[in-house]
């Protein structure tokens, strides 16, 4: 008897320490801390796109309300892109869009042809002049149905004296030609026919003169 006393007094010591030893254990543990990952920078997928009319289309809409013009419309002429892509650009002011685009010729200075343009505002010249122009009456002319011109800058003060006007002409494509070059005109800004019909609905249904604006 004195035996299985022992051994039930040994058991129960056992466990007692045993289950101390787990309450030590459950009282001492730490929580485990949270770990915050930080979220990534979020970058645009694409850069913003800024027009490269943005700047120019602020210039011809403050120039149009102090001279009483157009503030609807603007036409550019970007001489610098190759004469075989599209450079004359239909712009809406109101909505910072171009609307249309297409060839136009430059002037041949009287050299025959010029693969580049050259600007001068010297009567009888034959060169295109840069700077901005009022679009003025309709008129039918040597090359049928056109716009007169009249120069505001200093750069083609001579354009209503030498006759630079805005037409079509059947030399010039209705679709981009690049490498090849467009026919030179003698200082007009002339374009194909097709893309003149599309000029002159948006000349004869604007209420005030739209502006030209031709630069390199």
């Amino acid at each position: 008897m004195k035996c299985h006393y022992y051994v039930l007094c040994a058991l129960a010591c056992v466990i007692l320490f045993a289950s101390c030893g787990i309450f030590m254990n459950k009282k001492t543990e730490r929580p485990i801390p949270e770990v915050k990952e930080t979220p990534a920078p979020v970058f645009a997928s694409k850069p913003l796109y800024v027009s490269p009319f943005a700047g120019r289309s602020m210039q011809a809409r403050s120039y149009a309300i102090l001279n009483g013009y157009s503030t609807d419309y603007c036409f550019f002429v970007d001489m610098s892109i190759h004469s075989g892509r599209k450079r004359f650009f239909v712009y809406d002011l109101e909505k910072n869009v171009v609307l249309i685009s297409g060839l136009v010729a430059h002037g041949s200075c009287k050299e025959g042809f010029l693969t580049d343009a050259k600007f001068s505002n010297v009567p009888g010249c034959g060169c295109s002049s840069s700077g901005k122009y009022k679009i003025g009456e309709k008129y039918r002319g040597q090359y049928g149905t056109s716009y007169k011109l009249y120069g505001l800058d200093n750069t083609n003060s001579n354009a209503y004296r030498r006759a630079v006007v805005l037409h079509g002409f059947s030399c010039i494509p209705n679709e981009e030609i690049y490498p090849k070059d467009v026919c030179n005109s003698f200082g007009c800004p002339m374009v194909s026919t097709a893309f003149f019909e599309r000029l002159a609905f948006v000349i004869d249904k604007a209420k005030k003169p739209i502006i030209l604006w031709i630069y390199n």
